[in-house]
């Protein structure tokens, strides 16, 4: 698995990956299940610039990850303006990207190691129920999925630019297509080879 972690010695680096990820589920919870208002959406996006800052990053790499996720943001706002109000779309798309950011920071922040050791000691009471080894890898790997094709896009995009041509969805979608395709056959291979799957 590709690692995301970013070494770092700000707040979030040096504090426990338990409270992390519980901090993170109760503002992922709050952000999914609450009222969908706008009111809701500026408290998430508040609590995003808070992450940003407790991890040592600025509101310019906050910017950065942004352009980052363009294709994100257009894939999950597009379908929804056809169905919902311009509003109702925005603050859904809003508290998506909201999720996606914060887990970002989680996985930018946390080791690959900690993260696994810290869901297995929470999922023991639940050994009868599930292998907490194999829900920690999954629930790993769920986390990093969308900063990784995030990270896939930005080296796509500077491939272009390397070679003097201008990023557009048509010439985007393919290589990313493909870069994401060979990350789920290392993955399934890893995870085969380690008899999970």
């Amino acid at each position: 698995m590709i690692a995301l972690y970013r070494p770092g010695s700000s707040v979030l680096h040096r504090m426990p990956a338990a409270t992390k990820l519980v901090g993170f589920a109760i503002v992922a919870l709050v952000v999914t299940l609450g009222a969908r208002e706008p009111g809701t959406l500026a408290a998430a996006g508040i609590s995003v610039c808070i992450a940003f800052a407790a991890a040592g990053r600025g509101l310019r790499h906050l910017g950065r990850v942004l352009v980052g996720y363009r294709w994100v943001i257009v894939l999950t706002l597009a379908p929804q303006l056809f169905f919902l109000p311009p509003v109702d779309a925005l603050t859904n798309t809003g508290r998506v990207l909201a999720v996606i950011l914060l887990a970002g920071v989680v996985t930018e922040t946390t080791a690959t190691i900690d993260l696994l050791d810290a869901i297995v000691r929470a999922a023991r009471p639940l050994r009868r129920l599930i292998d907490p080894d194999v829900l920690a890898l999954m629930l790993t790997i769920a986390l990093g999925t969308v900063p990784l094709i995030a990270d896939f896009a930005r080296r796509v995009g500077d491939a272009h630019r390397a070679r003097g041509i201008r990023p557009a969805a048509r010439t985007t979608a393919v290589p990313l297509l493909v870069l994401s395709a060979q990350h789920a056959d290392d993955l399934a291979d890893a995870l085969a080879a380690r008899g999970i799957a």
